[in-house]
C-alpha cells in the first residue's frame, strides 16, 4: 500500500507539474493567437517526440521529458509571411514572450489564495502569547505587530520563519541564546528591539537543535478582503524569497550542491503531499506549487539567453534602435544559453539522484 501510495503521490506531482508548464505555454499561446501569429508547434516536455499531431499550420506534441515546454513561433529566421513572428509590431512581440510568465504568476497568486481560503483562519505578525519557556518575552509584549526583522521587512509569519533561520544572529552558546534585531508597532509607534530566542545547537530526545520561536500570534477572521490581502502578501514572500536565493547563489552562498533540480521538485513535492494527505491539510502544500510556479515565472523573466526575458532584452533593443538584431545572432547567443542551461540541468539532476539514493 505504501508502495502504491507513493507512486500515485508522485503521478499527481507529474499532473501539477505538467500543469504548471502548460498554462506557461499558453500565455505564450493565447497571445500569439490574439494577434493572428502562425504558431509553428506547441510542445509539452523536452527532447524527442512520443507522439505528435499537425492541424494545418501547427504541430501539437508531447515530448519524452517533463521539465519544459515550447510554443514555436519562427522567432529565430526571418520570412516573408506577414503572420510571422518578426514581422509583427513589436510591442506585440513583447506581450506573447513575456505572456508566459505573466499566466505563471498569475497562477501562482491563485494558488496562494487558494491555500489561504483552506486554512481556518489568517495568521498575522500580530503577537498573541508566549509559551512557558520563552525568553521573547523578556523584550517582545503581547499585541507588538512585527514590521521587520534583521533588516528585512515582515510580511507574513514565513518572513519570521526565514529570519530567525537565515539572517546574522548574534548567537551565544553558553547561554544558549540568539539575539535578532527587530521592529515592533506598539501602542501605533514604531519600537526598534533586540530580541533573543532559545537556541540549541545539538538535538534532544524532546527538541531539534535550531532556534525556537516561542509565541504565538493573533489569528485574523476570513472574508474576501483579507484573504485576498493575505494572499497577496504571501504571493510576494515567496517571489521576495525567489529573489533572495537567487541573488545568493549569484554571490556564491549557494553552491550547486544547493540546487534541485526536476527530480528534486517533484521528491519535495510528493513528500509534501504525503503529509498532507496525512494531516488532510494542504495549505503547506499548495504553498510549494506556489513558490515553484512563481519561481518558474521570475526566472523566465531573467536576462538569461535561450530564457524569455533575453529575448525581451533583444525586442528592447529593437525598439530603441528600430532595427531588428539578424535573427542568425539572436539565435546564436540563445543556443549557447540554451546549451548552458541543458548542462547545468543534467549536472543538478545528477545530485538530485545522487541525494535520493543516499540522503544522509
Amino acid at each position: 500500500m505504501t508502495v502504491l501510495s507513493n507512486i500515485l503521490n508522485i503521478v499527481i506531482t507529474l499532473l501539477i507539474f505538467f500543469v504548471i508548464i502548460l498554462i506557461h505555454e499558453m500565455g505564450h499561446f493565447l497571445t500569439a493567437k490574439a494577434f493572428r501569429m502562425k504558431i509553428y508547434e506547441f510542445s509539452i516536455g523536452m527532447g524527442p517526440r512520443l507522439f505528435s499531431k499537425t492541424t494545418k499550420t501547427t504541430t501539437w506534441s508531447f515530448k519524452l521529458l517533463p521539465i519544459g515546454g515550447a510554443v514555436q513561433l519562427g522567432e529565430d529566421f526571418e520570412s516573408d509571411d506577414p503572420d510571422d513572428f518578426r514581422n509583427k509590431p513589436v510591442w506585440q512581440r513583447m506581450i506573447v514572450i513575456v505572456a508566459g510568465a505573466i499566466m505563471n504568476l498569475i497562477l501562482g497568486f491563485a494558488v496562494c489564495f487558494v491555500s489561504i481560503c483552506s486554512q481556518d483562519n489568517i495568521a498575522t505578525t500580530r503577537v498573541a502569547a508566549f509559551t512557558d519557556n520563552s525568553v521573547s518575552s523578556q523584550v517582545m509584549q503581547s499585541g507588538d505587530e512585527i514590521v521587520e526583522m534583521g533588516g528585512m521587512a515582515i510580511w507574513t509569519t514565513m518572513d519570521i520563519s526565514y529570519c530567525l533561520q537565515n539572517k546574522m544572529l548574534n548567537i551565544d552558546e553558553q547561554a544558549k541564546t540568539a539575539n535578532i534585531d527587530m521592529t515592533v508597532l506598539r501602542n501605533g509607534e514604531r519600537v526598534a528591539l533586540n530580541v533573543p530566542f532559545r537556541y540549541l545547537t545539538q538535538r534532544t530526545e524532546t527538541e531539534s537543535a535550531g532556534i525556537k520561536v516561542d509565541f504565538t500570534v493573533f489569528p485574523e477572521t476570513k472574508d474576501p478582503l483579507t484573504v485576498t490581502a493575505a494572499a497577496g502578501k504571501m504571493f510576494l514572500t515567496e517571489a521576495r524569497l525567489i529573489w533572495i536565493s537567487f541573488i545568493d547563489l549569484v554571490t556564491g552562498t549557494y553552491g550547486l550542491n544547493d540546487l534541485s533540480g526536476p527530480v528534486g521538485v517533484v521528491s519535495t513535492m510528493a513528500t509534501s503531499l504525503e503529509r498532507s494527505i496525512k494531516l488532510m491539510d494542504f495549505s503547506s502544500f499548495l504553498l510549494i506549487v506556489a513558490l515553484i510556479t512563481i519561481n518558474l515565472g521570475i526566472f523566465n523573466l531573467l536576462p538569461i539567453p535561450a530564457l524569455d526575458g533575453a529575448r525581451f532584452v533583444f525586442l528592447l533593443i529593437e525598439a530603441i534602435r528600430r532595427k531588428p538584431i539578424p535573427p542568425e545572432k539572436e539565435g546564436l547567443v540563445h543556443f549557447i544559453g540554451f546549451a548552458a542551461l541543458m548542462l547545468l540541468m543534467l549536472v543538478v539532476t545528477f545530485n538530485d539522484i545522487v541525494k535520493l539514493i543516499s540522503p544522509h
